[in-house]
């Protein structure tokens, strides 16, 4: 089988697809320059989702578990629902 590459010059694209270009290099270059803040907020979301959904079980709250598990607020909602719940 023989591979053939695309490629297209700058000047051959339309000036939409152009300026979609520019705003996607634009945001890979800031994920690379911030990646440490992405980072940090896997960390935040991993330990706080985990306490979450391990109350919730421990609650034996089969609704709450699902939203919680389902539901990305970046720890913001598993965080509330963690100190908002009484222990049983």
């Amino acid at each position: 089988m023989e591979v053939t590459a695309i490629t297209t010059t700058l000047e051959e694209l339309s000036p939409e697809k152009l300026e979609a270009a520019k705003e996607i290099l634009s945001q890979i270059e800031m994920i690379a320059e911030y990646w440490w803040i992405l980072i940090l907020l896997i960390i935040w979301t991993l330990v706080w989702k985990g306490l979450a959904l391990w109350k919730a079980a421990r609650n034996k709250s089969k609704p709450w578990f699902i939203v919680l598990l389902l539901v990305n607020t970046v720890g913001i909602l598993d965080l509330i629902y963690y100190f908002a719940t009484k222990k049983k």
